[in-house]
C-alpha cells in the first residue's frame, strides 16, 4: 500500500503521507517541476533499475533547459535513487523523480533556481490497481486532433509538467472517442507519439520512428533504435507522414510503463497481425534485459 511507501525529500526519508507541499506553492501553480519515471526489475541478482545512468543525465538536462538547479550531483542522484529503492520492498514497479519548487509564490518567475528534490516508489500492482494492458490483444489508437507543441514556444525534450497538459489532452479526447491512446501530430502536420509513449511503424520488415526535434528524447525509444540494430532489424528516424500509419505492417508503442505494446486498431483500420513477428521478437528482447538474462546489455541493468 502506498501508506507503507518511504519516501525521499532533501536529505531525509519521510513516511509516505508525509510527502506534500502547499498548495500554493510555484511548481504547483505555475507547473515548474520536472520529472523522471524509471522501471524497477527483479532479476536473477536482485532488483535492478533500468539505464539509471540515462535517466539521470536527463534529468539533469531538463533541469539545464530550463535554467534550474539540481543540489545534487549526478552521482550523488543516482545514489538517492539505490537509497530510496533499498528503503521500500518493491521488486517490480516504477520510480518518479521530482524537482520542484516548494515555496509560495504569486509570481511566474520561479522562487529561487535550486530545486527541492523528492524520489517516490511504487508498486503498480500493489499501490495503483495494476496497468489495463493486453500485449496480445493491442491497444487502440486514434490520431488526435491535438498537436505536439512546437519546439520554438516550449523546450519539449525537457520533461516537464507543464508539458504534459499536451499529452493529457490527446488522451482525454482518444477516450472520448472510445480508444485508449491519441496520437498526436507535430505542427507541421507529420507523426509525433503518444500523449506519453514513442511510436513505431514496421513497414517491409523495416523499423520507422519519427526524427528526433519534435518529440521527447525517450530512453525506452533510445533502447529499441539501440537493439533492433545489434539483431540486424534496419531502423529510421525520419518525418513521417499519417498516411504511413495506414500502411504500416506493424505498428507498436513504446515508453518506461508500456516498455513495447502493440497497437491492434489505428482510427477505422484494424491491424491484422497484431502483435507482428518484428514487434514480439523487439518485446521479448527488452523482457530478456529487464529481467536480466542478456549479458549483451547487461550494463542497463543497475
Amino acid at each position: 500500500m502506498l501508506e507503507d511507501r518511504i519516501v525521499y525529500i532533501n536529505d531525509k526519508f519521510v513516511p509516505w503521507n508525509e510527502a506534500n507541499v502547499h498548495i500554493m506553492s510555484h511548481s504547483f501553480g505555475r507547473g515548474s517541476a520536472i520529472f523522471e519515471v524509471l522501471s524497477v526489475h527483479k532479476t536473477k541478482n536482485g532488483k535492478s533499475v533500468y539505464r539509471l545512468d540515462e535517466h539521470v543525465k536527463r534529468f539533469f538536462r531538463t533541469a539545464g533547459l530550463l535554467k534550474m538547479k539540481i543540489p545534487l550531483s549526478d552521482d550523488q542522484l543516482s545514489k538517492v535513487i539505490s537509497e530510496t529503492l533499498t528503503q521500500n520492498s518493491v521488486e517490480n514497479g516504477f520510480i518518479k523523480v521530482i524537482g520542484y519548487y516548494p515555496q509560495i509564490s504569486f509570481t511566474i518567475m520561479p522562487p529561487q533556481e535550486e530545486l527541492t528534490i523528492s524520489v517516490f516508489v511504487v508498486n503498480p500492482e500493489e499501490d495503483l490497481g495494476g496497468l489495463d494492458m493486453s500485449f496480445e490483444q493491442g491497444t487502440r489508437v486514434c490520431i488526435s486532433k491535438w498537436r505536439k507543441l512546437d519546439p520554438q514556444t516550449v523546450p519539449i525534450t525537457a520533461k516537464a509538467a507543464a508539458n504534459y497538459l499536451n499529452g493529457m489532452l490527446a488522451q482525454m479526447e482518444a477516450r472520448e472517442r472510445g480508444f485508449n491512446h491519441g496520437i498526436m501530430l507535430d505542427s507541421q502536420g507529420f507523426i509525433a507519439e503518444g500523449g506519453t509513449e514513442s511510436i513505431f511503424l514496421v513497414i517491409k520488415n523495416q523499423l520507422f520512428t519519427p526524427a528526433r526535434g519534435t518529440v521527447l528524447e525517450s530512453i525506452t525509444r533510445k533502447s529499441i533504435l539501440e537493439i533492433a540494430d545489434t539483431i540486424g532489424i534496419e531502423a529510421h528516424e525520419e518525418r513521417l507522414l499519417p498516411e504511413s500509419l495506414f500502411e504500416a505492417d506493424e505498428i507498436f508503442l513504446a515508453g518506461t510503463a508500456v516498455r513495447v505494446y502493440p497497437v491492434g486498431k489505428i482510427e477505422d483500420r484494424i491491424i491484422e497481425q497484431t502483435p507482428g513477428p518484428i514487434t514480439r521478437k523487439l518485446a521479448a528482447l527488452v523482457e530478456e534485459i529487464t529481467s536480466g538474462h542478456n549479458e549483451q546489455f547487461s550494463n542497463w541493468m543497475f
